[in-house]
């Protein structure tokens, strides 16, 4: 029997397993030969599984998830690609087994103030805040707030960025770090977002004073003056809970003195002072 007829009497396993991982690795722009050693096998039977002629364990199958630094949400998929259950759960944050992770989203929320703080999902929606986020929020319209979405906020033409001095350049900075978001882990309903809040902007000028040198800081105008706000983005990087995995703690931080004295006074002033109880996440 001759090669061909001989991969011919091979029989092919029914998954979309295959297909998934090509489309992944392509995506990463990881080899074959790579992407085996980085999950332990070899490339013959990772060649084998891509084609459908082999099925692997559940066990390699995480391995090469973890290997093409898939989110746990994406995880599950290939999981299920393969025929096998999601091993990753995905629990409401009003769910009673979630109240620890709900106390300690409000002290991370109360320790970082008097300055401005969040906590949102994978498509922008704030599940949380501190009180200090009103800073952000003057003068942003009803059905903005309503929709509780942060990146709405801060560049529709009705929100922050009427307030933003340089929108421009701040903006594309925040739009940059939606699309290499989106490229990592492609989703649709981000796409249109993308597209949805660069419709928004103006066009940006070349690198100049709104560069820190390291960072572009949010420039502000409130009645108490122009705040000037650095902007830090944390993970639950050590989740395996989808919900958990996708939410991120976003926070500012003062880039001057001037700024700082500001959000004190504001604090001080407040009669709470205290992070904004934490809701359900549309998705």
């Amino acid at each position: 029997m001759d090669e061909q007829a001989r991969k011919d009497t091979v029989p092919t396993i029914e998954n979309h397993l295959g297909s998934e991982l090509r489309r992944w690795r392509d995506a990463r722009r990881i080899s074959q030969l790579e992407l085996a050693s980085r999950a332990g096998t070899t490339q013959r039977h990772l060649s084998f599984v891509e084609t459908g002629r082999s099925l692997p364990g559940r066990p390699l199958v995480l391995r090469l998830a973890e290997s093409l630094d898939l989110s746990l949400r994406e995880r599950n998929a290939l999981l299920v690609s393969a025929g096998y259950a999601p091993a990753f759960s995905e629990t409401n944050l009003d769910d009673p087994r979630m109240r620890p992770v709900r106390e300690a989203l409000h002290q991370v929320l109360a320790g970082h103030l008097p300055y401005p703080a969040l906590v949102a999902g994978p498509l922008g929606q704030i599940v949380a805040a501190n009180d200090a986020i009103g800073v952000l929020s003057e003068g942003v319209a009803p059905e903005l707030l309503a929709g509780r979405n942060i990146w709405r906020l801060a560049l529709h033409p009705d929100g922050m960025a009427a307030r933003v001095q340089n929108l421009a350049v701040w903006g594309r900075h925040v739009i940059e770090g939606l699309r290499a978001r989106a490229a990592r882990h492609p989703d649709p309903r981000l796409s249109e977002l993308i597209t949805e809040l660069s419709g928004y902007l103006p066009d940006a000028p070349p690198p100049g004073r709104d560069y820190l040198g390291f960072a572009v800081p949010l420039e502000l105008r409130t009645s108490e003056g122009t705040l000037r706000l650095l902007t830090t983005l944390t993970s639950f990087a050590t989740a395996v809970d989808v919900t958990l995995a996708e939410l991120h703690l976003e926070a500012w931080l003062p880039v001057d003195e001037a700024t700082a004295d500001v959000l004190r006074r504001r604090h001080d002033g407040s009669t709470a002072g205290q992070p904004a109880g934490i809701s359900r996440s549309s998705r």
